[in-house]
């Protein structure tokens, strides 16, 4: 059998793609390494997402709480599943894809599963769905690799009455530093720069952090950057003044220094990549990459973003256009069914942002 597409990735633009492409009426397969919703799945137990729900729906399916409040991601997984079983979607979790090779029109993507075995699947079309935080942004210091240092952080239980280091100032780290101070841990802060950023924190996570450095609950380390990190301490190299180094006791490290994507499959079929930020080249209008018949959507399409600009709420419009596109070269009868109101959500409460207001 030979598929229409073969979907890469199942986050939720992933499973927002496999909606779309089966409304439309396409022939998918869809493949996801881990579980659905699985870089979700490695955060922190009851963290909240920064994005009000409206902004995270997918699929046109409302994000509905009992108290209207922001959503964790506990509660996103269960809506994913929730989505996943009310389109009657098939996910092929756990499937790992090795490679893929071939010309426009006859893909051949090979897979591992988890018993090691190997599966080989064709395709007209391959759409990658593979967001843009699959592995940790490496420092590159001595020690990095320790025991306790961790570029996950998952409860603040387990630093309880411990000294914790956190090298980072965005709103991961931030949160993470309250949630910790809250839970009884001696926190400390070490950021590159001299101040954190209001303008990059939300605002009520900036009032929090700043009040507690200013009454020295937690200490800040501004203008520093770890040199090397030892068992009980970790050196930090001042950026002011003249490199001085200085030794920070900390028990634990965390280091909330940012996620990147895994680009080996882009690598592999010849996606051409530009900027520092090595964003995939594709067509705006239809998600197809330089290679004929390779599409990508979702945050993937942003490469490893340091100024964000590409998230779920923006990467509505991709899964249309992609489906759109694949239907119009080898479907034509079903292109023009597929609608705009297949994705995002409600009209009446969805926010008016689209990837153009974030330019």
């Amino acid at each position: 059998m030979i598929y229409d597409a073969l979907l890469v990735g199942a986050g939720p633009i992933g499973i927002e793609m496999a909606s779309v492409l089966k409304r439309t009426g396409l022939r998918y397969l869809h493949l996801e390494a881990g579980q659905i919703g699985d870089t979700i799945t490695r955060w922190p137990r009851n963290t909240q997402f920064f994005s009000s729900p409206e902004w995270i729906a997918i699929a046109g399916v409302p994000i509905q709480t009992a108290a209207q409040e922001i959503v964790t991601g506990e509660h996103y997984l269960a809506y994913l599943r929730q989505v996943v079983e009310l389109f009657e979607l098939e996910v092929r979790t756990y499937e790992t894809v090795t490679a893929v090779r071939g010309p426009l029109g006859d893909f051949t993507t090979t897979t591992r599963d988890l018993a090691g075995e190997e599966h080989r699947y064709r395709s007209r079309a391959v759409i990658l769905a593979t967001g843009d935080m699959n592995r940790p942004r490496l420092i590159g210091v001595p020690g990095e690799d320790l025991p306790h240092v961790t570029h996950y952080w998952n409860d603040p239980h387990l630093y309880f009455r411990r000294r914790l280091l956190i090298v980072g100032g965005r709103n991961s780290a931030v949160e993470a530093a309250l949630r910790c101070w809250r839970a009884g841990v001696h926190v400390a802060i070490s950021y590159r720069g001299d101040e954190l950023d209001e303008k990059r924190l939300i605002s009520r996570l900036h009032l929090e952090i700043d009040l507690l450095i200013r009454n020295g609950r937690i200490e800040f380390y501004p203008l520093t950057e770890p040199q090397e990190i030892r068992p009980g301490v970790t050196v930090l190299r001042s950026l002011a003044s003249h490199g001085e180094m200085r030794e920070v006791a900390s028990d634990f490290v965390y280091l909330a220094t940012g996620f990147e994507m895994d680009q080996r499959l882009y690598e592999q079929l010849g996606v051409a990549v530009e900027g520092e930020e090595r964003r995939p080249v594709h067509d705006p209008q239809t998600m197809e990459t330089n290679m004929p018949g390779v599409y990508v959507v979702g945050t993937a399409v942003g490469g490893n973003q340091r100024g964000y600009k590409v998230f779920i709420t923006t990467s509505h419009e991709h899964c249309t256009k992609a489906a759109r596109a694949i239907a119009e070269r080898y479907r034509p009868d079903r292109a023009s069914a597929v609608s705009e109101e297949w994705v995002g959500n409600l009209p009446r409460r969805d926010y008016p942002l689209t990837s153009r207001d974030v330019e």
